[in-house]
């Protein structure tokens, strides 16, 4: 039973730490991430990008913010105005930017993990069934407020 728990521990801080890389190679912004923070409640979401994660670690990485925090995120990537269904598909991007590099990032630490296809979440959605739910908030500058959630199965 320790050597689950040890396993699982070190596999978060796989997790964390990829995360907190993949967000300083793809999102060109001063950002400030806050420590992690376990929930104990349902996810409520009201526009997000949802990404399911297989491999050596399986669960969910979920981005969770305003529709236009993505597109001031957006915005300052491509240096045009994002909305609409341009919205909808580069916030999918974003997550999977974001996943595909911390997928990359965590291969040296001996974990492998794959990612499935984004997934956008618009609306009222309540996600459950997830053993272990970790909250990131990521402050970007002159932006605003990301949540990044680590679901494990």
């Amino acid at each position: 039973m320790t050597i689950q728990v040890a396993d699982r521990n070190k596999s978060i801080t796989v997790l964390l730490n990829g995360t907190n890389s993949a967000l300083k190679q793809v999102v060109p912004i001063q950002h400030q991430l806050s420590k992690p923070k376990l929930l104990n409640e349902l996810l409520l979401v009201h526009f997000g990008v949802f990404i399911g994660i297989t491999g050596d670690i399986k669960g969910k990485l979920v981005l969770v913010g305003e529709q236009s925090i993505f597109g001031s995120i957006g915005e300052i990537m491509f240096g045009a105005q994002i909305n609409d269904d341009m919205l909808v598909s580069f916030s999918g991007e974003l997550g999977n930017m974001i996943a595909g590099n911390l997928s990359t990032n965590i291969v040296n630490s001996g974990v492998s993990i794959d990612i499935t296809s984004p997934t956008i979440i618009e609306g009222e959605a309540k996600i459950s069934g997830h053993e272990i739910a970790i909250q990131l908030t990521t402050t970007f500058d002159r932006v605003g407020n990301l949540d990044i959630y680590l679901l494990l199965d």
